[in-house]
């Protein structure tokens, strides 16, 4: 988005007249301010308060582990340090599966939190919880495809929508997602093919990951995007050595502190 035409403060308006006019859509996790405020400043569109938290960050093995108390504090964290970008807050494995009254609830204090919109997965069989969300009046972000909450119930994370069949059954989940209300929906480990047909499909925006270039947009975890850790998935790409160059600062730290190098009387009072 060039200089001119960038918003103060990211809407849902502005999100989907990046649909209109073809213009990619930028999509980052965040998990705290000072992450928060320097996507900001590099103008990220979205920050997505994702439950990857746990196992980026927290050290969980999975997503399933990350509890709604510790989702609204991450989402607290995150909209005092963005005061651009659109955040919007992952709602945790068993914050909204219950009900969609239970549902509503959680969304509700991840709104009061500072989140701009929730974000929840699956289709066809989320329907009813999306739309009684939205009768809220709280904007909801669909997940489909490949979703972490469900890996059991999956296999894993494995790609979804591959053959005639399990592609029409992830548009299906895209549609409905749509028509419940929701504003925006992510991709996961979809086929290019069918993301692309899902895209032309939808009024809405879609973001992927994992899922090709026809996408409205496009998100990564914020550790794989920035070359955190040694691994990340194979449809993400490192844009950077962060990891390494927090070490190599880390070491010199201790170096000098060990020769008594720092701190010095510049240093000093």
């Amino acid at each position: 988005m060039s200089g001119s035409n960038r918003p103060q403060r990211v809407r849902l308006h502005h999100l989907t007249q990046m649909k209109e006019r073809s213009e990619p859509i930028t999509m980052l996790t965040c998990y705290d301010a000072v992450t928060a405020q320097i996507f900001d400043n590099a103008a990220i569109d979205m920050l997505l308060v994702g439950d990857s938290f746990g196992n980026t960050l927290l050290g969980y093995g999975s997503t399933i582990k990350v509890t709604l108390d510790e989702m609204l504090m991450a989402t607290g964290a995150v909209s005092r340090g963005a005061h651009r970008a659109f955040v919007v807050a992952d709602l945790p494995f068993g914050a909204y599966e219950e009900s969609p009254t239970q549902a509503v609830s959680s969304a509700v204090q991840l709104i009061k939190a500072g989140a701009q919109a929730v974000k929840l997965e699956g289709g066809v069989r989320q329907a009813a919880t999306v739309k009684a969300i939205t009768d809220a009046g709280i904007p909801v972000i669909g997940h489909i495809g490949f979703t972490p909450q469900s890996e059991h119930r999956l296999g894993g994370p494995r790609v979804q929508g591959r053959g005639e069949e399990a592609a029409a059954a992830v548009i299906d989940d895209a549609v409905a997602v749509q028509e419940a209300g929701a504003s925006g929906v992510v991709l996961e480990m979809v086929p290019a093919r069918v993301a692309g047909k899902i895209t032309k499909i939808l009024e809405i925006p879609t973001i992927g990951i994992g899922a090709g270039d026809h996408c409205d947009g496009q998100v990564l975890v914020w550790t794989d995007m920035a070359g955190m850790t040694g691994w990340s998935p194979s449809f993400s790409k490192q844009f950077g050595a962060v990891g390494a160059a927090l070490r190599d600062a880390a070491t010199s730290y201790s170096e000098a502190v060990k020769s008594r190098a720092f701190p010095d009387e510049s240093h000093s009072f």
